[in-house]
């Protein structure tokens, strides 16, 4: 349905001529978008500068389709001024590195003559890894630590653990160690050896081996879920690495887990975000690029995407009002 105001949009976002039109998130969201009337622009994360108290950026016009082969058509490179554009897509996946933070510093300067989705202050301050901290409760036994005899220790406590990169992706360097492995001082050599950052250890939840389910929320309140089933003999759930989606319900707990974050997701800008939950646990709030949205509308028929514009255009319209 085209929205009452046709807005200027632009997506910050890696290349789009490569994404999968069937999975990819943030071509759905464009898709939407065009839908709904508004004008997309699109750049790419090192198009983004400060010259002399402006933010700018080097991109192009888009156009999208769902056709297969053709899926996007570019305009010509030009330079914008995007405090011109009412609303802003920060969707390019991590790393969650120097690079995307500095993103973030710039687009704040954006604020709040801009909205800019997810709010860049937010996904800066709540990496997925660390926001889950302040709700210890609903959260499996987790420690942070780059020592080693602390990450041994955790082990000694807790026997089956997961070790993971605390600013890692789509399951990149999630490692499962039983009771009996004795991998740890090789893996930590390992991380540490590529950068400095700490590294995450979590007890190991069996429940995995039914699933880990992408909850999505959409300015605080939940609209539903996919279940992401490992692979046989893979620990890990996420679907480019063979986790395979499941249409899946809402149980009590998982409503409780929303109800518990909801309101400040949404008191924080925070207008789409995927949660894991394992069992009864919450994992991670991922904020930088949340996916699961072209699933969860192949499998019970929600749109997610225009629920997520309504919301979009409810803080635009309340904003100039």
């Amino acid at each position: 349905m085209p929205a009452s105001t046709p807005l200027k949009v632009a997506f910050q976002m890696d290349p789009i001529e490569g994404v999968d039109i069937d999975a990819d998130s943030s071509f759905r969201l464009a898709l939407e978008a065009q839908a709904r009337g508004h004008s997309l622009f699109i750049y790419k994360p090192d198009k983004i500068a400060y010259v002399e108290d402006r933010i700018v950026a080097r991109g192009c016009d888009l156009e999208v389709r769902r056709e297969r082969g053709n899926h996007a058509t570019l305009g010509g490179m030009r330079e914008v001024d995007l405090s011109e554009f009412d609303v802003i897509w920060l969707r390019q996946d991590p790393p969650f590195d120097m690079g995307y933070i500095t993103t973030t510093h710039l687009l704040d300067r954006l604020t709040p003559g801009v909205l800019v989705v997810n709010d860049p202050t937010w996904v800066r301050n709540w990496p997925e890894k660390l926001m889950v901290l302040d709700f210890p409760d609903l959260t499996p036994p987790t420690a942070i630590a780059r020592d080693l005899d602390m990450l041994k220790e955790f082990k000694r406590r807790h026997g089956d653990i997961i070790l993971k990169p605390l600013f890692g992706n789509g399951g990149a360097g999630v490692f499962r160690l039983t009771p009996e492995d004795r991998n740890i001082n090789s893996l930590h050599e390992l991380f540490t050896g590529i950068n400095r950052e700490p590294l995450v250890v979590q007890k190991f939840l069996p429940a995995v081996s039914k699933g880990d389910k992408r909850i999505i929320l959409v300015d605080g309140e939940p609209v539903g879920a996919i279940n992401r089933v490992p692979a046989e003999g893979e620990t890990r759930s996420n679907l480019h690495v063979g986790g395979r989606p499941e249409p899946i319900g809402l149980t009590d707990r998982d409503r409780e887990i929303c109800a518990r974050i909801g309101a400040r997701l949404r008191e924080r800008g925070q207008v789409f975000v995927g949660i894991d939950v394992i069992g009864d646990y919450l994992t991670e709030i991922n904020l930088t690029s949340p996916t699961g949205l072209q699933e969860l509308e192949r499998f019970d028929g929600t749109n997610a995407s225009a629920l997520i514009w309504e919301a979009i255009e409810r803080r635009v319209s309340a904003a100039a009002a």
